[in-house]
């Protein structure tokens, strides 16, 4: 029975043994990790621990250099977090590193040292008991006899001395390791208080970002200097509080000043990194009008980039189909009307720049024998970017059908520009141009051509009013060669008659 008893106990030391080294492994672990992970000084009091991001310290700077409060509200609310940082730090240094670090490093190579000094001491007891037997033989007495004499009776009290020892020591050391056990939920409880801790850092930091959060959006949307390329023009014009886009407006007033009698404007490709430039300056609200004025298909450029970037063009999406059916009507006056009426359907913000923009490129072919922009030509490079399909289709098609289409939709808005768009216009809205005011320099057009007109005279007021093109006889001609009509054009007579027909009933060329 005793056997049995001593044996069990020998097991439950070393199930409780392999339990303590466990311990020990995964508590000198976690104290080493997360130790690393403590940005600021290990052992610092808080007034002098700073755990200030790099990131902190910049936008602070911004927001003293630029003046930026978005910028400085971002700096300060980094720096608030660094706080709660540290004080989440000091807390996890407090309740799980320091227990656990006495855990691994202290009351658990306590027990270990514990538990080897037993070993000696159990070594002693024997090698005293050994030398007592060796005694007891050595003077002929039998097991059951005492030995007597000076050095047997010192043989014995050394024995039962180092027997007491090991009997004391194995019992604290018994004691240490049951309590060892006893303990092992507050030891695990360690960990629950480092998720604790964790959670009500990060819950404390998620409050403070979502109130700082409505007042970083209330300033960005207060901001007017965004970007004005390639975002949506009630977007643009609602945070620039303007009337007209500032690329059109900017655009359009230095041209007028430097660009009217400019041959091939908005036709000729500008210098792609001159183009880049005035496009960056737009986009940011800083523009030097005296370094583009001496290239003036710089500011056309960028003027058709702008409208060409649009989310939606300028003659939106939804007036698309409106637009095509007008300019598929054959009879002049209708399509006239047609095309008045999808005007008027125009949102507000859209109206009033598609009207700027008509007004100046009206005023444009005014020096038409100059520059060589005629309403066909203007039409031509600029009605793509003024009215696009959403499902494009590929190159061909656009430099025929649909291209054609919107030539015949955008050519007769600009010849009776002041028929669709009535009364003067300022180009010059914020003041910031000398530009001229629009006078009314199409006035002949002014009012839409009579239905009392027999065909002959309407035919040649139309002629008048709407002269072609050397580029609208090329780009048509090659269109019509590749279809199979170029021994229909065998003269100059002959493609004026059929570009007629064309510019009035759309590309359709079955009754031509």
């Amino acid at each position: 029975m005793k056997k049995q008893f001593n044996r069990m106990r020998q097991l439950a030391n070393q199930t409780v043994e392999k339990r303590l080294e466990l311990v020990k492994q995964v508590s000198h672990s976690t104290h080493k990790k997360l130790t690393a992970c403590l940005q600021g000084q290990q052992g610092v009091d808080v007034d002098k621990k700073s755990v200030r991001s790099p990131l902190s310290q910049t936008l602070l700077l911004c927001g003293v250099s630029c003046r930026r409060k978005m910028l400085k509200l971002c700096g300060e609310t980094q720096d608030r977090l660094a706080q709660e940082l540290i004080l989440f730090e000091l807390t996890i240094e407090r309740d799980v590193i320091e227990p656990l670090y006495d855990l691994a490093e202290v009351e658990i190579p306590n027990i270990q040292k514990q538990r080897k000094h037993l070993a000696k001491l159990v070594l002693d007891m024997d090698s005293a008991r050994t030398r007592y037997y060796q005694s007891t033989k050595s003077s002929g007495l039998s097991s059951n006899l005492q030995p007597t004499g000076a050095k047997a009776d010192h043989l014995r009290e050394e024995m039962e001395e180092a027997a007491n020892r090991m009997e004391i020591c194995r019992d604290q050391l018994s004691a240490d390791m049951y309590s060892f056990v006893a303990k092992e939920i507050d030891y695990a409880s360690y960990f629950q208080t480092l998720i604790e801790v964790q959670a009500e850092y990060h819950r404390k930091s998620l409050e403070l970002l979502q109130s700082v959060l409505p007042q970083i959006k209330a300033h960005q949307e207060t901001w007017v200097e965004k970007p004005c390329y390639g975002k949506p023009l009630e977007e643009h014009l609602a945070l620039s509080g303007r009337d007209i886009a500032f690329p059109i407006e900017a655009c359009v007033t230095m041209l007028l000043e430097c660009g009217m009698q400019e041959e091939g404007l908005f036709r000729i490709a500008p210098s792609a990194s001159k183009l880049k430039k005035l496009k960056a300056s737009l986009d940011c609200g800083v523009l030097d009008v005296q370094e583009y004025s001496a290239d003036p298909h710089a500011i056309a450029g960028a003027l058709k980039s702008y409208l060409r970037e649009l989310p939606e063009p300028l003659m939106t999406f939804d007036l698309y189909n409106d637009w095509i059916q007008a300019s598929n009507i054959q009879d002049q006056d209708k399509r006239l009307q047609a095309l008045l009426n999808a005007c008027e359907k125009l949102p507000p913000a859209n109206n009033n720049n598609f009207k700027y923009l008509i007004k100046f490129l009206s005023k444009l072919t005014e020096d038409q024998d100059v520059n060589k922009m005629t309403p066909g030509n203007i039409a031509i490079v600029l009605g793509p970017n003024l009215l696009w399909t959403h499902n494009e289709g590929n190159i061909t098609e656009m430099m025929t059908t649909v291209s054609l289409q919107i030539v015949g939709i955008v050519e007769p808005i600009i010849q009776h520009a002041d028929w669709f768009f009535p009364g003067e216009i300022e180009f010059n809205v914020t003041g910031n141009y000398g530009s001229p005011v629009h006078t009314n320099h199409n006035a002949n057009y002014s009012s839409m051509p009579s239905p009392d007109m027999d065909q002959m005279d309407r035919k040649q007021n139309d002629q008048s009013r709407r002269p072609l093109s050397v580029a609208t006889d090329n780009m048509m001609l090659e269109f019509y060669k590749k279809d199979g009509y170029e021994t229909r054009l065998c003269s100059r007579n002959t493609f004026t008659t059929l570009l007629a027909a064309v510019w009035r009933s759309g590309p359709n060329l079955e009754d031509v």
